[in-house]
């Protein structure tokens, strides 16, 4: 019974080429209204550059001061809106610009007041104003077109202030950087440790002072006592000034002793290192003659070379005698005066001569005991006796040049230091014989200075403890300063040993700081302007925002679609359609009753069978629309569609549950069911969160939300295009699924209650001849 239905269904609706355009027809427009919302709505974000928004900038300016230079903000606001596309800028006068908004011809406009940049400049000062814009809407032009331009100010606003502030950071880095690298720069570190000096120099001036100052006081607490005992004083200065006079007198003979020995030593030295220097000549040339007689006779070279052995054994003795020498000298320079500094200097010459010296006496063994070496290998080797006449006249050719550097030491830096103490001696005796001299002039006339001299001995002792406390203090305070100083200069270098946790923090603090000013100020100063930087990361990212409500309008065509089919195909099944199904000819028996659905069914043709049988064909074509919209979605206009197999099983599934609905409403309740279906529509549209989210809308909307087919469909949508969270693909598709319980319970079961209600409001309402 239902595919004979089905079957008559198809062949009238293909019978002619009316019928066939009106069956595509109803195809195709549930697909054009899906597309043109869908397209219309693919990239509106970022098309805002058409909105036009006018700027007015009145900004006259600011200068203080403070800031020397003119600053202008709103010149700053136009120049950076100039370089902005995200909407169509008018840069004109604030008339036009308030005018234009009130007239349509601007969607908004900002207005920047007088004084913006000094209001802006009140951060510096205790009165702080916030700098404000003025911002004019037009919102009757478009719902949209507000909050667009209300995007576009809140980021003109957010310009200005990143601007500001990056700004203010950049001079404050820039600043901090400039001082910190002069700070460690080649001159300030010179001027730090000048300073230092300087105030090392003046604590401990300071503090001498503060000790000459007590001594002073001390000194003049025993005034009297001095007084008293400076006639025996001055008596014993005159004796002790005699006596002196006699030591000076032995000390200038010494000194005259010690040049005469200087050049006596001076004369052997020279005399004794010449005949050196000459016996290691005839000794050279005694070595060779007795080598060149080896192949004579080894006997008679051995013989040479053994004499030339204890020759140069026998010139040792040299070298003990100036040794000798230079000691005597030594102990005579001892017996000066020890606060001439020539003394020392000569001292470590003398010193330096005998070690060279030495050294020479030890050139001179080491040769001895090769000449007698080789006597002995001459008679054994001759072979090696040339190797040995090598070594002998390098050896030879050493000590000449020991013997040199001692003559050469002796004259440069023994003899001069010599001359030059014996000299500063000389003159000390002579100065100070004459300051005796002239002390015991002055002892004789000072016998009568023994008046009143310790009258006022006690405020002046008073006066002078206070100036020595003050002095005290002036010291403490600078060595304070000097401490300071170093302690900041050490944590500021790195330098902390780690021991002193108060070093320790300045020195990291300082670290901090040092890093903070050497880093690239710009990219400071931009970080301190927009301390926090969004990072988005997409979950199930959606290409745009026309595939974003790709889901919301295809849903919305497949249910206009289920209407436009209950519009234009008829729900009921004829008569005359019942008895060629039935196999009765053309019109049923009498015994049928009135038309209407279930009259048949004594002849095999059940209430199911009708609504099944009509609804093949509306079934058949919503697949046809859902088919056709999703498709065209993934294809023609590109929706994004990561499981695209899905993305259509959707549509397939929302069509079945959609005309299954829509028909099952008309079938039982007529054009009421109708007028309920289209109802159900304009709910789903606002309560389906597919433009806004369901959390937005009103509590009503909320609580029907979870029994409206659209949301599950929209959200099964969603995880075909973008991915599924666990089954929640499979969960809402069973969810839609779902909602065909209660249309098949109304269609089958419920309605026939009220078929014959139905039958009669359908023949009141045509009895109008309107509807």
């Amino acid at each position: 019974m239902i595919w004979g239905i089905f079957k008559r269904d198809m062949c009238h609706a293909t019978r002619n080429v009316i019928a066939v355009i009106v069956s595509m027809g109803l195809v195709v427009v549930p697909a054009l209204y899906a597309w043109f919302n869908i397209a219309a709505s693919w990239d509106p974000y970022g098309n805002t550059k058409a909105l036009k928004v006018a700027v007015a900038n009145n900004d006259k300016g600011y200068k203080s001061d403070l800031i020397p230079v003119r600053v202008n903000v709103g010149e700053t606001i136009i120049s950076t809106l100039h370089a902005n596309d995200q909407l169509d800028w008018q840069f004109v006068k604030s008339d036009k610009a308030i005018d234009g908004v009130k007239s349509g011809e601007y969607y908004a406009a900002i207005v920047i007041p007088k004084g913006f940049s000094a209001d802006m400049m009140t951060l510096f000062s205790p009165d702080i104003k916030h700098a404000q814009l003025k911002y004019y809407l037009n919102e009757k032009i478009n719902p949209i077109a507000p909050h667009i331009t209300d995007q576009g100010a809140t980021t003109v606003v957010n310009t200005i202030d990143k601007t500001f502030a990056k700004t203010i950071a950049q001079v404050g880095l820039d600043l901090a950087s400039s001082i910190l690298h002069y700070s460690q720069s080649p001159q300030m570190a010179e001027y730090m440790r000048n300073l230092n000096g300087n105030l090392t120099t003046t604590a401990d001036t300071l503090s001498g002072a503060s000790q000459q100052v007590t001594s002073y006081s001390q000194l003049l607490g025993s005034a009297n006592d001095i007084v008293d005992s400076t006639g025996k004083l001055l008596a014993s200065a005159t004796k002790a000034g005699k006596q002196a006079q006699n030591a000076l007198k032995q000390g200038k003979s010494g000194a005259t002793s010690l040049t005469s020995a200087g050049a006596n030593v001076t004369s052997s030295v020279n005399t004794a290192l010449d005949q050196v220097s000459g016996a290691f000549d005839q000794v050279a040339a005694k070595v060779n003659k007795a080598f060149d007689a080896i192949g004579k006779g080894s006997d008679t070279a051995a013989s040479q070379l053994t004499a030339l052995s204890e020759q140069v054994s026998s010139g040792e003795s040299l070298y003990d005698t100036y040794i000798t020498s230079l000691n005597h000298m030594r102990e005579s320079v001892e017996q000066l005066p020890d606060s001439d500094s020539a003394k020392q200097a000569l001292l470590e010459a003398i010193d330096r001569e005998i070690t060279l010296l030495e050294a020479a006496k030890g050139d001179s063994q080491k040769l001895a005991q090769q000449l007698k070496d080789a006597s002995t290998q001459v008679t054994q080797d001759t072979a090696a006796a040339e190797s040995s006449r090598k070594e002998i006249l390098n050896r030879i050719t050493s000590a000449k040049q020991s013997i040199s550097n001692v003559r050469d030491d002796y004259a440069t830096n023994v003899k001069p230091k010599i001359d030059a103490l014996a000299s500063t001696v000389s003159t000390l005796i002579s100065q100070t014989d004459s300051m005796i001299t002239q002390l015991s002039g002055t002892a004789d006339g000072l016998d009568d200075v023994t008046g009143d001299v310790g009258t006022n001995v006690t405020s002046i002792r008073s006066t002078l403890g206070a100036i020595a406390k003050k002095l005290d203090s002036s010291a403490a305070t600078v060595k304070e300063l000097i401490t300071k100083l170093e302690t900041d200069g050490n944590a500021g270098d790195g330098n902390s040993d780690g021991g002193d946790g108060d070093n320790d923090a300045d020195s990291g603090e300082s670290d901090e700081l040092r890093a903070l000013a050497t880093a690239n100020a710009s990219t400071l100063s931009t970080l301190i302007s927009a301390p926090v930087a969004l990072h988005r990361v997409s979950v199930y990212p959606i290409a745009n925002y026309g595939s974003a409500m790709a889901p919301f309008y295809t849903i919305l065509s497949i249910w206009v679609g289920a209407i436009i089919l209950c519009a234009m195909l008829k729900v009921t099944i004829s008569d005359r359609e019942k008895a060629h199904v039935l196999g009765l000819g053309d019109t049923l028996p009498r015994i049928a009753g009135p038309s209407g659905p279930g009259n048949a069914s004594r002849w095999g043709l059940r209430l199911d069978h009708e609504y099944f049988g009509r609804y093949a064909i509306f079934a058949l074509l919503a697949l046809l629309q859902g088919t056709l919209v999703c498709l065209g979605d993934t294809y023609f206009l590109g929706v994004q569609a990561n499981h695209a197999l899905q993305f259509l099983a959707v549509g397939w599934l929302a069509a079945l549950v959609f005309s299954n609905i829509v028909y099952t409403l008309t079938v039982s309740f007529g054009d009421i069911g109708k007028a309920v279906a289209v109802v159900l529509l304009v709910m789903q549209v606002a309560g389906s969160g597919g433009t806004f989210p369901i959390e937005t809308l009103p509590k009503f909307f909320q609580m029907l939300y979870p029994f409206l087919p659209f949301p599950h469909a929209i959200d099964a949508m969603h995880a075909a295009m973008a991915g599924s969270y666990g089954n929640e693909y499979l969960l809402d598709m069973v969810y839609l699924a779902l909602f065909l319980i209660p249309s098949l319970l109304l269609g089958l079961v419920l309605r026939k209650p009220v078929i014959r209600l139905n039958n009669w409001v359908s023949r009141n309402l045509e009895s109008t001849k309107v509807m």
